[in-house]
């Protein structure tokens, strides 16, 4: 999700940059972890909240689009080779008449699993199964160039040498795929923001989090419950964050921890807890671990520290996105002018968002608004409603 860019008084003043260092932003919103199933009765678990739900375009042309981060990515992967390789393949791929690919960053290629599957930890329906066990990043470890950041089938990210993979001499399946942005990226001036009311935002992903967090720690279970009775800064709305919303405070260009201090001051090397189940070891639950960065996961009855996160929700019930894009709710699709919705209730709220996720136009009585001036091309309708679909448009 994010590339770091430091001034160059970094060299000089260490604790500055820390405080000041500005960020570049290559998705506009973090997408859910895909998780749909319960794996506890009790509240506040990954399934418990839907935000960002997943939605892809899979183009003709063996791309995809991300509605949600707005990139866009190689649909079948490269396949296996070294880093050094797959940063060259990436620099001169030309695929569906696009040459400005590049390889993802850790967060980019984070943004794509889908921790409701298991070996790939993918969308098999967007991105087809290939041999990996492995996705390159162009991501290094901080304090060794000959470690790579690489997403992992299983649905985590770790850092590896680069000497594992097979064209490299060693016995595991690292593979590239290209990601470019369909918009410029913007930079960031502060990464954090220290509010007055012991938080913390990520002006990244609009995410408010604990500045000071309990010191002791606690099972799976009872982090559910701890987040979700938590008063804290004036708010009761906090909530165990998924595998995702704790990755992204990562940063991998500090190691020991791998988070900026200067703002989470009482984060230390340890094994924070996340809402994500593995789907197929329910009995255990992922967790960031910040020594590096990694994210794995451990028995749900074993005892780690807690943050807590609130932000980017409505409400606490679930939002689920369903497509409908062949219904006749809405009509005409093709449309021209207008949108028209059956059915249509006065509580009913809409947004129409272009192909990257932009909000072009909210509001309720969709039936009276004229669309004549859009460009042509394709649109998303969310009906937020009892059932809160998601149907895919297309102006003519």
């Amino acid at each position: 999700m994010l590339n770091k860019s430091y001034t160059l008084i970094a060299f000089v003043c260490v604790n500055f940059s820390l405080l000041a260092q500005s960020v570049t932003k290559t998705m506009k919103r973090m997408p859910d972890t895909g998780q749909t199933s319960s794996y506890t009765n009790t509240f506040g678990e990954d399934n418990d909240y839907s935000i960002n739900a997943p939605y892809f375009i899979v183009h003709t042309d063996g791309i995809v689009t991300d509605t949600i981060t707005g990139l866009m990515w190689q649909q079948t992967d490269g396949g296996e080779m070294t880093i050094e390789n797959a940063t060259a393949y990436c620099s001169t791929l030309t695929l569906a008449g696009y040459t400005d690919w590049r390889l993802p960053n850790a967060h980019e290629s984070f943004s794509i699993l889908n921790q409701q599957n298991v070996n790939p930890s993918l969308d098999n329906l967007v991105f087809p199964t290939s041999l990996a066990e492995y996705w390159w990043t162009s991501d290094k470890q901080a304090n060794d160039n000959t470690k790579i950041w690489a997403t992992n089938a299983g649905g985590g990210i770790g850092n590896h040498p680069k000497t594992e993979t097979i064209s490299a001499g060693g016995t595991k399946k690292f593979h590239v795929r290209a990601v470019r942005d369909v918009v410029t990226p913007i930079i960031i001036p502060t990464h954090f923001t220290n509010n007055t009311n012991v938080t913390v935002t990520d002006n990244l992903t609009g995410l408010v989090w604990q500045k000071y967090t309990r010191t002791d720690s606690l099972t799976w279970e009872n982090a559910l419950i701890y987040a979700d009775t938590l008063t804290s800064g004036g708010f009761t709305d906090w909530r165990l964050p998924n595998i995702k919303e704790l990755q992204s405070i990562n940063d991998e260009t500090m190691i020991n921890p791998s988070i900026n201090t200067s703002y989470f001051s009482n984060l230390n090397i340890n094994k924070y807890w996340a809402s994500t189940s593995l789907p197929n070891q329910t009995t255990k639950a992922w967790y960031l671990d910040t020594h590096y960065g990694i994210t794995t996961y451990d028995v749900k009855t074993a005892k780690h520290p807690v943050i807590c996160v609130r932000g980017n929700s409505a409400s606490a019930l679930a939002i689920q996105f369903y497509n409908i894009e062949n219904s006749t709710v809405v009509y005409p699709n093709p449309f021209i002018s207008s949108i028209n919705v059956k059915n249509e209730y006065a509580n009913n709220y809409y947004e129409l968002l272009n192909l990257i996720g932009e909000i072009i136009w909210s509001g309720k009585k969709i039936g009276t608004q004229d669309f004549s001036n859009l460009e042509k091309g394709v649109y998303f309708l969310n009906i937020m409603n009892k059932d809160h679909v998601k149907i895919k448009l297309i102006k003519n």
